[in-house]
């Protein structure tokens, strides 16, 4: 169902000291993949014999702004917020805009989609995703030249 994550591969310490260049380009490839690779979901997987079980962080988040659709095999969790807090008293005046989205993707082709259960609780959204008993995986064979 998830398949695989690519690892990033950290450079070791076998090129020379002072190239200064190199360490200096793998410092911003670094600051890259870690500006890039945020995303304010964390989710948790787990597998059983016959489900996977979802749970992803959502705090400050209500049920109603949470849309999940499947299209294509592909599971979006996609959470859209509009906020705003305006306080007047006396002479102290205070307004707060809070906006953004943010989604995550799962394929999910072996899994029984008309049964996916979910539910919010206390910021965390449970998702049981009940696994097809006939799923064999579509199986290419490779031949060696």
């Amino acid at each position: 169902m998830f398949g695989l994550t690519p690892y990033r591969n950290r450079r070791g310490l076998s090129r020379r000291i002072f190239d200064i260049d190199r360490i200096f380009d793998d410092m911003l490839d670094e600051l890259d993949y870690r500006f890039f690779s945020y995303n304010p979901m964390r989710v948790d997987i787990k597998e059983t014999d016959d489900k996977y079980l979802l749970e992803a962080e959502l705090p400050g988040v209500n049920k109603d702004d949470i849309i999940i659709e499947v299209r294509n095999d592909i599971m979006t969790i996609s959470v859209e917020r509009n906020e705003e807090i305006r306080e007047e008293r006396e002479n102290y005046i205070r307004r707060e805009r809070r906006f953004g989205s943010f989604r995550r993707s799962f394929p999910v082709d072996d899994v029984e989609q008309d049964k996916i259960d979910a539910k919010f609780e206390n910021g965390i959204l449970y998702l049981e995703l009940p696994k097809k008993k006939d799923f064999r995986g579509k199986t290419n064979r490779i031949k060696i030249r």
